[in-house]
């Protein structure tokens, strides 16, 4: 047998793992109110590079809900670029009814996928991701956010980009303080957990 011919058998019989594609498959992102509305989405592998160097020197998992952070604003500023959601608003109010406003069920949604990318991509070495929550400490006030889950600690933590404007990144918090609707700390921001 010839090297390729060699190669070849090996790479069927012994399919490599672990080698990500240059960019992620293409993936749903939502556009309006309720994810009612979306398109398919293709980020270039420039793109997702700008994603991959942001984790690659994490070294704990605070560092790397950082850089979650990161991530996710940057993505929200491609993806927005992409799907007219770049004008996204905080919140409902300010942008209520305009094209591209979202609110927080296409906001964990998509902050959702985003994670899931990430994870998929291997980048994330430090949280899991989990599915989306929902709070409703009264009957009307319902609010969803993405969930990311600690792999050594167990905590659980929202992913809540609702509460920025597009590109901005989003608060990440306790689940538990989340669901009890604590206020967001001042320098929460910042650094993005306490």
């Amino acid at each position: 047998m010839n090297a390729r011919r060699i190669l070849l058998y090996l790479t069927c019989m012994y399919p490599l793992t672990g080698i990500a594609a240059p960019a992620p498959p293409p993936f749903y992102s939502c556009t309006d109110y309720h994810c009612d509305e979306g398109e398919t989405v293709s980020l270039s592998a420039a793109q997702w590079q700008e994603i991959r160097a942001l984790f690659a020197a994490t070294s704990n998992a605070q560092e790397e809900r950082q850089q979650i952070r990161k991530a996710i604003a940057l993505l929200e500023t491609q993806v927005g670029a992409i799907t007219g959601t770049s004008r996204d608003l905080a919140k409902n109010v300010a942008g209520a009814g305009l094209p591209g406003q979202l609110d927080c069920i296409s906001e964990s949604k998509n902050t959702t996928t985003y994670l899931r990318l990430m994870n998929e991509d291997g980048l994330l070495h430090w949280h899991t991701v989990e599915e989306r929550h929902l709070r409703h400490p009264w009957i009307l006030d319902l609010h969803w956010s993405a969930v990311i889950r600690d792999r050594d600690t167990g905590q659980r933590y929202a992913v809540d980009s609702w509460f920025l404007d597009n590109g901005q990144p989003p608060y990440i918090q306790p689940l538990e303080q989340w669901l009890s609707g604590r206020a967001f700390d001042s320098g929460q921001e910042q650094l993005g957990d306490q």
